[in-house]
């Protein structure tokens, strides 16, 4: 170990600094690029997700926001004729590797869909113990893992006296917190968000952005949205992705949201955050 730290120096490199970043980084990618069947998603993203931050992806309709995302734990492969070349980095390690488990992945790395889909007949308090059903996984005491991860969700309040009622009873808001509550449950370490609030009422919205800025002092949360303030509002990193026509989409640019929004580099993200296309 210290023979390679000593070829790192002589090389130039500050290890300490390597050290630091490799501590910091949640997730990576790395040269990646998406196909479906013959017809290429994606071309070339590299991308770091700091550790307990937030990252909006923006991007106009069918850039590849949303099948990028689905590469952070492995959803894209379950689409036929689904490729992906380069490497996804989840603490460090390739989560494509041979001998890497899908379900141990996702359940380390949670999705959360556009449209809420908690099991509309189970119970609310059913929902948010399933996926610990569903994985195997052991946790101590339900009761205080349901209050919780309710409370994390922004729930908790809501539906404490009504925990055995089923969960289709909710409003669309509250279901999608119900849903990110039961994707707590298992303890991620990443919360993947697929324009989580685009079905929800303006209400809704805040109660959800709210639960993003509080969840993300705990874990590193990345979030598809067209919503150009929701990004400005709930984000500390923001990626802007493009596709020309008929071809594969890319990142154009990307850095503190502050600068995406406020002093973008590229004339194509100034055009794209004031909405001149898109």
């Amino acid at each position: 170990m210290e023979e390679t730290v000593v070829a790192m120096e002589e090389m130039g490199v500050d290890v300490v600094a390597a050290e630091r970043e490799s501590q910091t980084i949640e997730m990576s990618a790395k040269g990646v690029s998406v196909w479906f069947g013959k017809r290429k998603i994606l071309e070339n993203v590299n991308m770091d997700f700091p550790k307990k931050t937030v990252t909006a992806l923006i991007g106009p309709s069918g850039c590849g926001k949303s099948t990028f995302i689905r590469t952070l734990n492995r959803l894209h492969e379950l689409i036929p004729g689904a490729a992906l070349a380069g490497e996804i980095l989840y603490e460090g390690q390739d989560i494509y590797r041979q001998d890497v488990d899908p379900v141990h992945i996702r359940l380390a790395i949670g999705m959360v869909f556009q449209k809420p889909n908690p099991f509309p007949s189970m119970t609310i308090r059913g929902n948010v113990l399933s996926g610990l059903k569903l994985s195997g996984m052991k946790r101590p005491d339900h009761d205080a893992l349901v209050e919780q991860t309710l409370t994390s969700a922004g729930l908790w309040k809501e539906v404490k006296d009504r925990l055995n009622a089923p969960a289709g009873d909710l409003s669309g808001g509250q279901q999608q917190r119900l849903v990110i509550a039961r994707a707590l449950a298992v303890n991620p370490h990443v919360l993947l968000m697929d324009e989580p609030c685009s079905a929800l009422d303006p209400a809704s919205t805040l109660r959800i952005e709210e639960t993003i800025r509080e969840l993300s002092k705990d874990i590193t949360i990345i979030i598809v949205t067209h919503n150009m303030q929701q990004a400005v509002r709930v984000s500390d990193y923001t990626a802007f992705f493009l596709a020309e026509e008929n071809q594969p989409g890319y990142v154009v640019e990307q850095g503190l949201t502050t600068e995406i929004f406020g002093n973008p580099r590229d004339q194509r993200t100034l055009d794209y955050v004031n909405g001149r296309f898109g």
